[in-house]
């Protein structure tokens, strides 16, 4: 019998559904898990004793009944936080409960013996933090821009000066607002005529602009690897911030050097999966024009031309036919 493949993720999520379509394909056995539905719709009893020392027990969904210790596979995505299922409640019982799920059923759904984890939510909490990512990628040989993260006005003013033209990046998205809306902060040149002594708020990131002639997206999946090249049409500092039916793709081939570090870098956070971002600034075929931008371990990737080939990379991950995951 095939593994078992549990996703855990939210309903509206289209990227985990090109993944579900391609193991239902394949007849592989899953089961779809928002953990966010824990109540009626999702009810769990997990057992562990001396006589057996992982957790077993049966999960039920809506339409589905597992075993817990059947499942051979986790795809971790985008599940709905636990909070949204007791925002009904007055603050404190809101709190307390949403607690005691994430650490009840999220603490069994996180160590399901022996399952892979595409990706470990622990491991991806850890590598999500962009001054540590920027400091592998200097250890793994990887060249990166000047950077500052401070809020201190005088510092910020000085390395401004030194590495003119700057750019400011935010660490996290924006959160939700009071009616549930969420944004975005794109990468912009700031100008430190205008830094003040609000600078002191919050921490800051602040990087000394690439000189890019393009930018390279590339997704790692297991051993396999798919880079893209992306243009935009007015040369954007920040691709992400335009119309996105106005980009341009191009296959890219990544260096040797470049995709080994990449490779040490998901090993180093014991990640299976990543979305890299590259400044190009010359030639793509010489490393040294690779700037390392940053690595989204949970990114998106259906929009892109490839992702028919990252769909069935996945599928071989998660179904253990990929060399290395018998």
């Amino acid at each position: 019998m095939a593994p078992l493949v549990m996703v855990v993720t939210s309903l509206e999520d289209v990227t985990a559904d090109l993944v579900i379509n391609a193991l239902n394909e394949r007849e592989v056995p899953l089961v779809r898990v928002d953990p966010a539905d824990i109540g009626s719709g999702l009810r769990f009893s997990a057992r562990i004793d001396v006589r057996s020392s992982v957790w077993g027990g049966l999960l039920r969904t809506a339409g589905r009944e597992v075993e817990l210790g059947e499942v051979a596979a986790v795809y971790y995505r985008r599940p709905t936080p636990y909070s949204s299922r007791f925002a009904h409640l007055p603050a404190q019982q809101r709190d307390f409960a949403t607690a005691e799920a994430r650490h009840g059923l999220g603490g069994v759904l996180n160590n399901l013996h022996n399952a892979l984890y595409v990706n470990h939510p622990a491991a991806v909490t850890r590598a999500d933090f962009k001054p540590a990512q920027l400091q592998l990628a200097a250890r793994l040989g990887l060249a990166i821009p000047p950077t500052l993260v401070t809020n201190n006005l005088e510092d910020a003013r000085e390395f401004a000066a030194e590495h003119s033209p700057v750019i400011y990046k935010t660490f996290r998205g924006l959160p939700p607002d009071e009616e549930g809306h969420t944004g975005a902060i794109w990468a912009q040149r700031v100008d430190s005529n205008t830094f003040d002594d609000t600078l002191s708020v919050t921490a800051h990131l602040f990087q000394s602009e690439v000189p890019k002639t393009g930018d390279v997206r590339v997704t790692v999946v297991g051993h396999r690897v798919f880079a893209s090249r992306i243009t935009t049409p007015d040369g954007a500092l920040d691709w992400r911030r335009g119309d996105w039916n106005g980009l341009g793709y191009a296959t890219a081939d990544v260096p040797a050097s470049i995709e080994a570090a990449l490779h040490g870098y998901l090993a180093f956070f014991g990640l299976a999966f990543g979305c890299f971002d590259f400044a190009l600034t010359g030639p793509e075929d010489d490393p040294g024009h690779w700037t390392w931008i940053e690595c989204n371990p949970n990114g998106q990737w259906g929009w892109l031309p490839d992702s028919p080939a990252i769909t069935e990379a996945f599928a071989d991950l998660l179904s253990r036919k990929e060399a290395g995951h018998p």
